[in-house]
């Protein structure tokens, strides 16, 4: 385990779940400028670019236990790195929900039961949509990141564009997402704010892990399918276990 590569896992998902559930929580509705859902979707993207420039060189910038399994699902990450990336990325996105509670719930009529950025489905579901609904939609738009994760890094890629197409991607995929689950593809994003929220968030943040760990291994299988060739594994600072 590296240290560093993983106090940069917590912190870039700090960012992700703090400045993206914020933008949610705090300023989507806010009263004649709200920002409503392309902005939070673009906020989203934002946080990975600006964390894909500051510590992309450092781990990665995975932020995202969906993404960290997709990887090496891909034979991008080494397995023996999975349990401390998740684990960083955990008390990232967890310090960062809590942190956002103490900031939100200092304005008058902060009221926790509207959510607080939660995902769910069924009637916990922004459009009420199904479970099963809910399931796919994870599922589909997770393999989906990752496909243009495991794309935009490859070697034959074009050199230094690789955060602004995941960021891109992970807006994208937020305006899809969002009426149907509060959008996930995350499971790091999801527990912060629903150990907040506490209730019918704990309840069905199971879905929130299953379907985005199945896409994001999904995804990265099949794009290695597509692009077998070795290209660099996606860990940051170069390591005897990285090499080709």
């Amino acid at each position: 385990m590296d240290i560093r590569k993983c106090t940069a896992e917590a912190i870039g998902t700090f960012w992700l779940t703090f400045a993206g559930c914020g933008s949610a929580v705090v300023a989507a509705a806010f009263p004649e400028v709200g920002i409503g859902l392309l902005g939070v979707s673009a906020a989203f993207g934002l946080t990975v670019v600006t964390m894909a420039y500051a510590i992309g060189h450092v781990s990665g910038c995975h932020l995202n236990p969906a993404v960290t399994i997709g990887l090496a699902a891909g034979r991008r990450f080494p397995a023996r790195d999975i349990v401390p990336y998740i684990a960083a990325q955990l008390v990232g996105g967890v310090a960062a929900a809590g942190l956002l509670y103490v900031i939100a719930s200092g304005a008058p009529g902060f009221d926790l039961a509207k959510g607080f950025a939660a995902n769910g489905y069924g009637e916990h579901s922004p459009g009420q949509y199904s479970l099963v609904a809910c399931f796919l939609a994870e599922v589909v738009l997770t393999l989906m990141f990752l496909f243009v994760i495991m794309g935009a890094t490859h070697g034959k890629a074009p050199v230094g564009f690789a955060p602004l197409a995941i960021g891109l991607c992970l807006t994208l995929v937020h305006l899809v997402g969002i009426p149907i689950t509060n959008l996930s593809v995350n499971p790091a994003r999801s527990t912060g704010p629903a150990l907040v929220a506490g209730g019918w968030a704990m309840a069905q943040l199971w879905l929130f892990w299953v379907a985005p760990i199945i896409g994001g291994a999904l995804g990265g299988i099949l794009y290695r399918w597509l692009s077998e060739e070795p290209s660099a594994q996606v860990t940051g600072v170069p390591t005897a276990a990285a090499t080709h």
